[in-house]
């Protein structure tokens, strides 16, 4: 536990704890393990077996319009199964995923692609700073380890890299990477931003890490997860990736105007001071 204390960074501490969003976990925190589906149905038992189901206490699948046989299996394996009437993109996905936890209770909620890509034997390791209080969001880091040698294209470890940077600089952090699909939030984390004015594409991760950083009062960490890249394994390709990119830096753009005061942006703000403020 030490090694996972020592990668939580404190971003600030300007949200209070009080009622609405306490602190404090309980003693027997609720773990619920969400995943954005669409066409999963190769890898999603192989997903579902790597799952430490002696600590999470329940699964939600929230199914794209696949075209496959995901929303079946999923059936099978007894999750909870969600299923769009048509595509909402993965960050409208995302949206249903953490309404969804947040309806059953979840103190935790864990955000895992059900494409294997990512080891969920490490979900333990990934929450336990949540669950002792010293992490809001913690981030399954494939930086910390080498991908390369699990396969990552050298563009996609390159393109990385620089978002990566630029983030750091103007988020002020020192994380290794932002842009995975294994992270864990808390229930005040999710319950103050406002994560329902993000993006319906990819780039929603991103705004969402914006949010927190902007907010404040949340403290962020990661841990090393290997990662496998394989033919069943989901993947942006390149022109989707070049897309994300652009996206990525309109996200720090919009962050840094809103900092320095030239536009505010609403989705930047805590749910509860965009109650009291109106919109900007």
């Amino acid at each position: 536990m030490t090694g996972i204390a020592r990668a939580v960074t404190i971003v600030g501490s300007s949200v209070a704890c009080d009622a609405r969003y306490p602190c404090a976990m309980p003693e027997q925190p609720r773990v619920a393990i969400v995943m954005p589906a669409y066409n999963a149905a190769r890898t999603l038992e192989r997903t579902y077996a790597d799952i430490p189901h002696d600590l999470v206490h329940h699964i939600i699948l929230v199914d794209d319009v696949s075209r496959d046989e995901t929303v079946d299996i999923a059936r099978q394996l007894g999750l909870e199964v969600v299923v769009h009437r048509q595509n909402l993109g993965y960050g409208g996905n995302q949206k249903t995923c953490y309404d969804r936890a947040l309806e059953w209770g979840a103190d935790v909620v864990v955000m895992l692609h059900p494409d294997y890509q990512y080891d969920a034997t490490r979900i333990p390791q990934l929450v336990a700073p949540i669950i002792s209080g010293d992490a809001d969001l913690m981030l399954g880091s494939r930086f910390l380890g080498d991908p390369l040698a699990g396969g990552m294209p050298s563009w996609k470890y390159v393109s990385n890299r620089f978002l990566t940077g630029v983030e750091n600089l103007a988020f002020g952090l020192h994380l290794s990477e932002y842009h995975t699909g294994l992270r864990a939030y808390s229930r005040r984390l999710l319950e103050t931003i406002p994560y329902d004015l993000n993006s319906d594409d990819f780039v929603f991760d991103q705004e969402l890490i914006a949010q927190v950083v902007a907010v404040g009062g949340m403290r962020i960490g990661e841990i090393a997860v290997p990662t496998r890249y394989f033919d069943e394994a989901s993947s942006v390709n390149f022109k989707r990736s070049v897309v994300y990119g652009l996206s990525t830096l309109r996200v720090v753009a919009s962050y840094l105007l809103h900092r320095l005061g030239v536009r505010r942006s609403e989705k930047l703000q805590a749910r509860a001071s965009r109650g009291e403020s109106g919109a900007a």
